[in-house]
């Protein structure tokens, strides 16, 4: 597969994930009009921080940002591929768009599907301060967004590899 053809597929991917992340803010912004299920005392408001109120916050955050990075990544690629002698992504490096779209859709199943089982196991972990909860549900992110790094340094090194051929 060419450069162009790779950048493609990043894009085309980013897309898709961008719409997830789209969709998931709906979650947010029906949580803050439904409110709630927990009473938000003053624990809740002394540990929270930028993920202020909503427990979906982070992880829609992670997806829309994700995703504008494989855009960015997928033009990255274009570019290259029209820019400099035909190359061929190859090998481990093809694995790059599959890993990153793995890993963000991942981390929609953790941090909206996830909230809810953890909740489960621990009622109210999100607003109380049940830490067990708290330490599993964010791990359960932090692994997704550690895969998504992984894709990221795959398509970093082709993209490395070429704008250092052409220097």
């Amino acid at each position: 597969m060419t450069q162009f053809q790779f950048g493609g597929r990043f894009i085309r991917a980013g897309f898709w994930v961008l719409f997830l992340g789209f969709v998931m803010s709906f979650g947010m912004v029906l949580h803050y009009v439904v409110g709630a299920r927990y009473d938000t005392g003053s624990e809740f408001l002394k540990n929270v921080t930028l993920w202020y109120a909503c427990p979906w916050t982070l992880s829609t955050a992670v997806v829309l940002g994700g995703a504008l990075g494989m855009i960015a990544i997928g033009a990255v690629y274009a570019i290259l591929g029209k820019m400099s002698a035909p190359a061929r992504v190859e090998g481990l490096e093809l694995l790059a768009v599959l890993i990153c779209s793995l890993a963000l859709v991942a981390i929609f199943l953790t941090g909206y599907v996830g909230y809810f089982v953890v909740d489960t196991v621990w009622p109210g972990f999100y607003y109380l301060p049940i830490k067990d909860g708290k330490d599993v549900w964010l791990f359960m992110q932090l692994a997704c967004m550690a895969l998504y790094a992984v894709g990221v340094l795959l398509a970093f090194g082709g993209i490395r590899r070429t704008s250092l051929a052409m220097a």
